[in-house]
């Protein structure tokens, strides 16, 4: 016969207590479970594609190029030492990590800040977001433009000439010289002369000033070459031209068809000294009047400024300023991400503060550099630590970028481990090596925002 516990019996609460008690000691069991079950996919992924490719890098590079069977210990890291292309890879790291990081998290606090005073700030946000949007490969191939040589095609070059040439003209016959001295000639010295190899004297008949090597682009339109007609008398004339004619032509004399050099300065030099110039006419002609140039002789010279070469831009991926053009595609893409960040801390700051400072007489400089910077010290320190994390693992934009002339001249750590294990190296083993010191530098960044994230969480 069975008994029923009322709630009213003295034996109701105990066995109500043993089974929350029971209940109580089941419980956290079965979270554990629970929690096991759900972070079971994720743990194995984690391991899968971080924790055995690390374990796999360190044993590996403590063995040869032949794989495992080629145990040299730490060889490997000695070597990477040694290795000049690697002491460069370190060394234009080093350059990554204090310039870029920095270049962006300054910039994206000027445009955080004065964005919240201008009118069309969101707009302004998300254009210089706008290049996050775009692959590191994209972005390589957009700036591998932007920096080609020719100002046709490179639009930095392109600005640069631009604003060269419009204070330095460029020279209408870049690369003509004298024709060697022949009959009728009476050219002799190099560009920038004196071109005559002997004093001429007003009255010796005119002056034949041929030239070669002038490009036929930059003859269109160009007349035919003519002597003068007749001297002034006591002065001293003669003919700049092309001396050239397909099929032949007489050397040192103007023949049907050759062109005229139009525009080209000519100078006449007595003792050193510039006493008279002229500008070649239409057809080639030009006169030194008698008044300016006198009696006794004198030598004509052609200044090289009427042939030096058209200014060509700066070349961006050289060697001396591959690595620095990078980093200003790097600085591209990422102030936005920066900028986000820092506008997002930038809102958080009470404006009372930002007021009763201006209230106080303080100037806008004195509030950003003591109330607004201090203020936004952990976010900036986050965007900082951020970047220095990324910029230590570039990769993609030096590949794309850097053309192979000057690809070693811009090699960072990641780009030689690639090129040390699959890009011709075929050495896993010193590739491996690069991957742990590449961990190891990662590392301490890394430990320091798990750091920081801790301590703010803890707030």
């Amino acid at each position: 016969m069975s008994q029923t516990l009322s709630p009213s019996s003295p034996a109701a609460p105990a066995a109500a207590a043993g089974a929350t008690a029971r209940h109580g000691r089941r419980t956290p069991r079965s979270r554990t479970w629970i929690a096991v079950v759900f972070l079971l996919p994720a743990l194995i992924l984690l391991g899968a594609l971080v924790v055995y490719p690390i374990v796999w890098s360190v044993v590996r590079s403590l063995f040869g190029p032949d794989g495992f069977t080629d145990f040299v210990g730490l060889s490997n890291y000695t070597g990477v030492f040694t290795d000049h292309q690697t002491l460069i890879a370190i060394k234009n790291n080093a350059i990554w990590v204090v310039v870029a990081p920095v270049a962006a998290t300054g910039l994206g606090l000027i445009f955080a800040v004065l964005t919240e005073r201008i009118r069309w700030g969101t707009a302004f946000k998300l254009v210089v977001f706008m290049p996050m949007a775009i692959s590191m490969l994209a972005a390589g191939i957009i700036f591998r433009l932007v920096y080609d040589q020719d100002p046709g095609k490179g639009v930095a070059n392109a600005m640069v000439t631009g604003v060269h040439d419009t204070f330095f003209k460029a020279s209408a016959y870049p690369g003509a010289h004298p024709r060697v001295a022949g009959p009728g000639s009476t050219l002799a010295g190099p560009v920038g002369g004196p071109y005559t190899g002997k004093p001429l004297s007003p009255g010796d008949g005119p002056a034949a000033l041929a030239l070669v090597g002038v490009q036929p682009s930059t003859l269109t339109g160009a007349t035919q070459a003519a002597a003068p007609s007749a001297c002034p008398s006591g002065a001293l004339c003669g003919t700049v031209w092309l001396d050239f004619q397909p099929g032949g032509g007489t050397p040192g004399k103007i023949d049907r068809g050759e062109k005229a050099l139009a525009g080209v300065r000519v100078e006449a030099v007595r003792e050193g000294q510039v006493i008279a110039t002229a500008t070649a006419a239409k057809d080639g002609t030009f006169t030194l009047p008698a008044s300016r140039i006198g009696a006794s002789p004198i030598q004509l010279r052609l200044p090289a400024t009427n042939f030096t070469a058209q200014y060509a831009g700066v070349d961006w991926l050289g060697p001396t300023l591959v690595t620095w053009s990078i980093i200003g595609a790097y600085v591209w893409m990422w102030t936005g991400f920066a900028m986000v960040l820092i506008a997002a801390g930038l809102a958080g700051i009470p404006r009372e503060l930002l007021e009763a400072a201006r209230v106080d007489g303080a100037k806008e400089w004195q509030v950003f550099r003591r109330i607004t910077v201090p203020l936004l010290a952990p976010v900036l320190g986050v965007v900082l630590v951020t970047l220095v994390i990324n910029v230590l693992k570039i990769f993609d934009l030096v590949y794309v970028i850097a053309p192979g002339a000057s690809q070693q001249d811009a090699n960072v750590l990641a780009l030689q481990l690639y090129l040390s294990s699959f890009g011709g190296g075929n050495d896993q083993g010193t590739g491996s090596a690069l991957a742990v010191l590449l961990l190891a530098l990662v590392a301490p960044a890394m430990f320091l925002n798990i750091k920081r994230f801790r301590k703010e969480k803890s707030r």
